[in-house]
Order: structure tokens, then sequence, then C-alpha cells
């Protein structure tokens, strides 16, 4: 397995564990739901339904963004190789290594720093299309892209 898959790998299961504890936390909050209505009545128990209706509502919108994150990971083969940059690259530029797919945390496998960033971000931006050697600034920062896997 290449370093590239095993970082599509762990970004996969990142993703997976989010949507687990999501989907654990929806259906926690729904069970709670039911065991106050039974045993509740009156103003207080209106207000901790509200309450808790608001947080199951904020729950599945995360859901719903951390399920178009692994929609995006799905689609990408993590055996493409390319000339120029494109989604599912993984870029090293200044030394850092990026990994062209969704915003997602940085981690580190075998001893290496990777950062997840999305396309549409400032930095993904400009490298899109690109190739080896391409030198650009954002932000006071110049950045050389050294490699592209």
């Amino acid at each position: 397995m290449t370093f590239k898959q095993k970082i599509h790998r762990y970004y996969l299961q990142l993703v997976q564990d989010r949507i687990d504890a999501f989907k654990d936390m929806i259906v926690a909050l729904t069970e709670d739901s039911k065991n106050d209505a039974k045993g509740s009545a009156g103003d207080k128990h209106e207000t901790a339904l509200s309450m808790m209706h608001i947080e199951q509502e904020k729950l599945n919108r995360k859901l719903r963004e951390v399920l178009e994150q692994k929609a995006v990971l799905d689609k990408i083969d993590s055996t493409t190789i390319a000339n120029t940059i494109i989604v599912g690259s993984l870029v090293k530029a200044n030394g850092i290594y990026l990994y062209l797919s969704v915003a997602l945390p940085k981690i580190n496998v075998e001893g290496i720093n990777v950062i997840a960033l999305s396309p549409q971000s400032p930095l993904g931006n400009k490298l899109m299309g690109n190739q080896e050697g391409f030198t650009f600034e954002i932000n006071g920062t110049k950045y050389l892209v050294e490699e592209i896997k």
C-alpha cells in the first residue's frame, strides 16, 4: 500500500468514525426525548423537548456535512497518479504534504504530517491544474510544488 493510499484510508476511517458518532448522538437524543415525554408535563417539559429538537437539527446538519465529505472521498481513486494536480493528488509543497480532497484535520501517517484541503480553499484553488515546479504566493508566503503523487 502506497503512502497516498494509507492517507486516503486514514481519512476515510476518520470520516466514517464521525458519521458513526453523529448517528449515535442522534439516536441517544431521540431516546432521551421519548423517555422525557413519558414522565414530564408542563413548561419545563416543553422547553426541554424544544432544546432537544434544536440539538437534533444541529446534529443532523453536521451529519449531512460529514456524509458529503465521505461522498467526495469515496469518488477518489487513491491509486491514480497524474502529472497535474487534481482532486485526490498528494502534493508536497515547501516540505508540507497536502491531500487535495476535502477540508479535514491534520493527520500523521508514518511520522509525516498531512493536511487535507478542499480544492475550493485558497491554497487548493491555486494548486489545482498545476505541475511540479509550480511556484506561487498566498498571504506573503511563497510556495514551490516539489512533488505530486
